[in-house]
């Protein structure tokens, strides 16, 4: 069976709806979106946190949609063109501000989708959180271990939730390690390739609602941070677990390619 993993990650996108942050236009939202130092931490966050995941996968049969509007300001518009330009599995997508998000969300994923997939897994990803090395790879192979519930509704959500919360402070970073369902980071939303949904077309809390969900619970594979420019402050609900700081040190580097040095200067100035 043919599984085409394919994900969107909005960059500063000028859109209505979609977030939890309202602005009744466009100008207002490109105010927001667009402000200097506002524009300087989301790059900080995304190719300290989040790039480095995305250009090591151990799968590399996968694509990833930037998403962002035609007039974002430079220099940040000239980084995204040579990024896709230089990797094969990112790919940019302009998208003009539109009022209906999903609609904005679904212009940029229709391109993208291969007619000759058997099953599309959809994935979102925010600018400022990781996933695991192997979450291309795992999100395949887990897939295929469950794959009849798919067959049944054509429908099924796979849900890697063990990750680590990142609070960015003034005094650097602390990491809460927390099993949280349906968080939307590493979350696979598998559908048909003619279905005209996209992951971000589904209430990534609610999924039950339309699907069968499997829950995979090891091994460790996202990181979700919250800093001051978060859409959402809020962790969320939650199961703790415990790590060692030695192991956390050695699970940053083997699991993302990270070090806790980078994140601790990361969080400070992005707090």
């Amino acid at each position: 069976m043919r599984v085409q993993m394919l994900g969107l990650c909005r960059f500063s996108y000028v859109g209505l709806r979609g977030y939890q942050q309202d602005h009744a236009t466009f100008d207002e939202r490109r105010a927001f979106l667009y402000d200097p130092g506002r524009l300087a931490r989301r790059w900080r966050w995304f190719a300290t946190l989040a790039l480095p995941g995305w250009l090591a996968q151990t799968d590399p049969d996968f694509t990833l949609v930037i998403m962002t509007g035609p007039d974002l300001p430079e220099p940040y518009m000239s980084r995204l063109r040579d990024l896709a330009e230089a990797t094969p599995q990112l790919r940019l997508e302009l998208v003009p501000p539109m009022e209906l998000h999903l609609d904005a969300c679904r212009a940029a994923i229709a391109p993208h989708v291969d007619p000759r997939a058997d099953v599309v897994g959809h994935f979102r990803h925010d600018d400022d959180d990781a996933v695991a090395l192997d979450y291309v790879a795992s999100a395949r192979r887990d897939f295929a271990q469950v794959q009849g519930l798919w067959q049944a509704e054509g429908k099924l959500s796979l849900d890697h939730s063990r990750g680590l919360m990142l609070r960015a402070g003034a005094g650097g970073a602390e990491f809460v390690p927390r099993i949280a369902h349906n968080m939307g980071v590493a979350l696979t939303i598998f559908l048909r390739p003619d279905q005209p949904q996209t992951a971000l077309h589904f209430n990534h809390m609610k999924l039950p609602l339309w699907m069968p969900v499997v829950a995979v619970t090891r091994p460790l594979m996202f990181i979700r941070s919250i800093h001051a420019d978060s859409d959402s402050g809020d962790m969320g609900p939650g199961i703790p677990w415990r790590i060692e700081e030695a192991e956390l040190d050695r699970q940053l580097s083997r699991r993302f390619g990270l070090t806790r040095a980078d994140l601790e200067s990361l969080a400070r100035a992005g707090s």
